[in-house]
């Protein structure tokens, strides 16, 4: 495959293409936040939903771990049905089944009901990165895919930060109970499917995209097109390395969005009213990290950097900037947990934003969709691996501690890994 060398640098790109592509950016942003919105529900409920059914903190871990079975099964697969039919009708229908999954919580009344409905949503989310990732690659030249990959990315941050206030006003404010959270939420999300499927084309078959901006989405090396086997992803270096990032950061932001509610209920005596604006505060933090995180490489770049030592630099920042998060659990008061957790879930984006860009920097396009679920099934086998973990240690130990010093240890051995098996960064050798 013909390829600039990952060692030089990147030029500049030209100022006088349009700008729709970032209307793409902004869709795929607002996906992100309904999926979060989705996804961090159960985190937000869980200290009511564990007094109404009582639950034990296995069962909570249960819950979870079975979302992200699903979701590792999904995430694979739905990578590959994204290459096979396209970001269009693949995001569509990842959308479709995992708000069928979000509204179905509300008519559970067991544990079992609740990892059922867990396990649908998982279905469906799994297909949300890889679809975003394939659209991104089909919009973006290289030079902004970190950004563009980061920015959309920050929807998740927002997601996360309108959750703990809706769901109060919802279930308190109205008077309407948590189930209702889970109707009113799930039909809003679906006003985002029918803009998705009025306005998403490729680039070259979309009427709002001007020639000069075309030459810019196309500005890259003409990739590879014959149809790239799953075995022969499998045994490129380039797939693991991606593999072993999302294996080890990714069950960081799943212990944060399952667990921080928990831990500030616990640790500072908050409850479904009052731990919303540490929340709000700490992915805000993380929102600034998404953006800044895919920024710093692509600035890296235009001041000469080669793609592979801005990635590596952006994530190398982000690794050092998370290790504070080892002392969280020891902090005197709740605004202090707040800024030192926030500066790691604000890096942990900084990182992923760029992790997030490795298979579409060094893979054809035909591609980029399968490596993603391959390396997103990784992260969900680590998540996993975290809800086990997270519930053994709370139910026997009734400490964070053991679990931030993970969190604060991994970014590191991930970027080193990466290195390892990724020293160049160069385009993979799938022929």
């Amino acid at each position: 495959m013909s390829a600039p060398a990952a060692d030089a640098p990147i030029a500049a790109a030209p100022t006088t293409a349009g700008r729709y592509r970032w209307v793409i950016c902004g869709l795929l942003f607002t996906a992100m936040v309904f999926n979060y919105v989705d996804r961090q529900m159960i985190g937000v409920l869980k200290p009511t939903l564990q007094k109404e059914f009582g639950w034990t903190e296995v069962t909570y871990g249960d819950i979870v771990f079975y979302f992200q079975a699903a979701y590792a099964v999904s995430y694979l697969c739905f990578g590959r049905i994204v290459d096979w039919i396209g970001a269009k009708f693949g995001y569509a229908a990842a959308f479709v089944i995992w708000t069928v999954g979000h509204m179905s919580h509300a008519a559970v009344r067991s544990a079992s009901g609740f990892i059922a409905a867990r396990m649908l949503l998982g279905v469906g989310e799994g297909g949300g990165f890889p679809a975003g990732i394939k659209a991104v690659a089909e919009w973006f030249p290289k030079r902004e895919r970190a950004f563009a990959a980061g920015l959309f990315n920050a929807g998740s941050n927002v997601g996360a930060i309108v959750t703990p206030l809706v769901v109060p006003f919802i279930a308190i404010d109205l008077n309407m109970g948590w189930r209702a959270t889970f109707v009113i939420t799930g039909l809003f999300g679906l006003l985002w499917l029918a803009a998705w499927l009025i306005v998403y084309r490729r680039p070259a078959d979309h009427p709002k995209v001007g020639a000069a901006e075309l030459a810019l989405i196309e500005s890259d090396p003409s990739d590879v097109q014959a149809k790239i086997s799953w075995l022969r992803l499998l045994r490129t270096r380039e797939t693991w390395a991606y593999c072993a990032g999302k294996f080890l950061i990714d069950p960081i932001w799943w212990m944060f969005l399952f667990w921080l509610p928990d831990f500030f209920a616990k640790r500072y005596h908050l409850d479904l009213k009052s731990f919303g604006p540490p929340l709000v505060a700490v992915y805000v933090l993380s929102d600034i990290g998404s953006v800044t995180g895919g920024w710093l490489s692509g600035a890296l770049m235009k001041r000469g950097l080669s793609l592979n030592a801005a990635r590596k630099s952006a994530m190398l920042v982000c690794a050092i900037a998370v290790t504070p998060v080892a002392f969280a659990a020891f902090a005197a008061n709740l605004w202090l947990a707040v800024a030192i957790v926030g500066l790691a879930t604000a890096a942990h984006q900084g990182f992923s934003a760029n992790l997030y860009t490795l298979p579409s920097d060094v893979f054809p396009k035909q591609a980029v969709g399968t490596v993603i679920g391959i390396g997103g099934a990784a992260g969900a086998v680590g998540g996993m691996l975290m809800a086990k973990y997270a519930g053994y240690v709370l139910d026997k130990i009734g400490t964070y501690t053991p679990i931030f010093i993970v969190a604060a240890s991994v970014y590191g051995i991930a970027l080193l890994l990466i290195h390892l098996l990724t020293p160049r960064y160069a385009p993979a050798d799938v022929s």
